[in-house]
């Protein structure tokens, strides 16, 4: 079969591939590592290659299902890291040279979890510095650039997974997502991308940016893929002390069913303050399509959505900083100045901002579980906008805020609770750009977000297309 083939394809049908012994992990990781190889100078989604290492997984792979010993859909399967997961002797830079050289001794636990999966790691993807940002560009390693129109950002802080992805440079990679740092990308790049309910997925070995707010989320070509990468990073972690105890569970068999009588919630509060045009006529249309599939779609308000957005920065402010103190004390030239001045705000934050803040947290717990009394799932645009220009996404100072915070202030309303939330596409502005589609859950119910998601995007054919390279 083509290399070009091979990677133009979902982790589903590679799986199914690799396991019909009609292609081989290695044939496979080629495919992709070549690809990367070209692509990597128009795209800049990685900051570390790991060739060697994915090819001596890959003829691992290759031997360990020849003998019969098959483990599962990823295995064999080519994966991007954002390079703030821990890889044992790869370094991992979270994007800063402050950690330019940094090389762990033990993985994380989800990049165990893949490898004990039988996934290969094709790199480290490039990323907005400790991820701390929406939009903007790491000037040390250089900013990724959308598959879809190179002068165009891929969003972020998990701007290069979303890159790799989209461009066919890898099938499956993981994100971070604070703020909306899985989603927003996702739906720059016209991606399927989950941020899991908090707790579900571990964060150990992770770089934090704010520990109370932190979710690790796959993002693929397809909701199908999101499932299969879940059944292997759900689980309880006794080394994240934020991981919740719950009982395994499989996010394929979600993917089974319909969703007549889905009771839908469109927020028509605070979300709709800022959206473009094109966005908002996708929106309607995905609200008709999964009405049309037996959803029933009606509008609410839902109270203090305007309150999330200082106590989520607030508590964020506050949790970086105190992540970074010790750090940014010692060596503030090397941190870019952007990310430095931030992180510096966070020692003039009042504590009683802070507590009131979580007060905040805890008043939406209570008006979240009211709306889903009555609501099965929530529907908002992923992003107000497509993806903005490289020279917008990089201003900086008064009114250069603008591409990063608003990229995320509705995929941030969901971080202060950790409600599941996924992006998927549901269309395409008139400059050829993905726009997306946010579905939301109540905690735990990551199988429903999934399960809803899958139905609304086999109806549709936006996730079917690439851009071309």
């Amino acid at each position: 079969m083509a290399d070009a083939a091979l990677t133009t394809m979902t982790v589903a049908a590679l799986g199914q591939l690799i396991r019909d012994a009609r292609v081989s992990p290695v044939e496979v990781a080629e495919a992709f590592l070549d690809r990367i190889e070209v692509l990597q100078p128009r795209l800049n989604a990685f900051i570390t290659v790991m060739r060697e290492q994915a090819l001596a997984a890959a003829r691992q792979a290759e031997a360990e299902i020849a003998s019969g010993r098959y483990r599962g859909p990823l295995h064999g399967i080519p994966v991007g890291l954002k390079d703030l997961f821990w890889t044992r002797g790869v370094r991992t830079t979270s994007g800063s040279a402050v950690t330019a050289g940094f090389v762990p001794d033990e993985d994380a636990t989800v990049v165990s979890r893949l490898a004990e999966a039988g996934a290969s790691f094709a790199g480290k993807t490039n990323m907005v510095e400790y991820a701390y940002g929406g939009a903007e560009h790491n000037d040390l390693y250089g900013p990724p650039r959308n598959p879809w129109a190179l002068d165009r950002a891929t969003g972020g802080s998990s701007s290069g997974s979303a890159a790799a992805v989209a461009s066919g440079q890898v099938p499956l990679a993981l994100g971070t997502d604070t703020a909306g740092s899985v989603r927003a990308p996702a739906s720059l790049c016209g991606l399927s991308g989950l941020k899991p309910t908090y707790g579900l997925v571990s964060r150990f070995g992770v770089t934090p940016l704010s520990w109370s707010q932190d979710h690790v989320g796959p993002m693929a070509h397809t909701v199908e893929d999101v499932a299969i990468a879940m059944n292997v990073l759900a689980g309880y972690d006794p080394r994240d002390p934020g991981s919740a105890r719950r009982e395994p569970q499989d996010y394929t068999a979600a993917l089974d069913g319909d969703v007549k009588g889905l009771r839908v919630g469109v927020p028509r509060n605070y979300v709709w303050d800022v959206m473009e045009p094109e966005v908002k006529v996708a929106f309607e249309k995905a609200m008709a399509q999964l009405g049309e599939l037996g959803a029933q779609v009606d509008d609410l308000e839902i109270p203090g959505l305007d309150t999330i957005w200082a106590a989520q920065m607030t508590i964020s402010s506050a949790e970086a900083t105190t992540y970074h103190a010790e750090r940014i004390r010692a060596q503030p030239e090397l941190y870019h100045p952007t990310v430095r001045k931030r992180i510096e705000a966070g020692f003039f934050q009042p504590a009683h901002a802070y507590v009131q803040s979580l007060r905040v947290r805890n008043a939406m717990a209570s008006t979240f579980d009211d709306v889903f009394g009555r609501f099965d799932l929530l529907a908002t645009p992923t992003t107000p906008s497509p993806a903005p220009l490289l020279e917008e996404a990089a201003k900086r100072g008064p009114g250069g805020e603008v591409s990063s915070r608003q990229l995320v202030r509705i995929t941030r309303l969901f971080n202060l609770n950790g409600l599941p939330a996924i992006s998927v596409p549901c269309g395409f502005s008139s400059e050829g750009l993905p726009i997306g589609l946010q579905l939301v859950g109540r905690r735990f119910d990551d199988a429903g977000v999934i399960h809803a998601a899958h139905v609304y995007q086999t109806a549709t054919d936006w996730h079917t297309r690439r851009p071309a390279l």
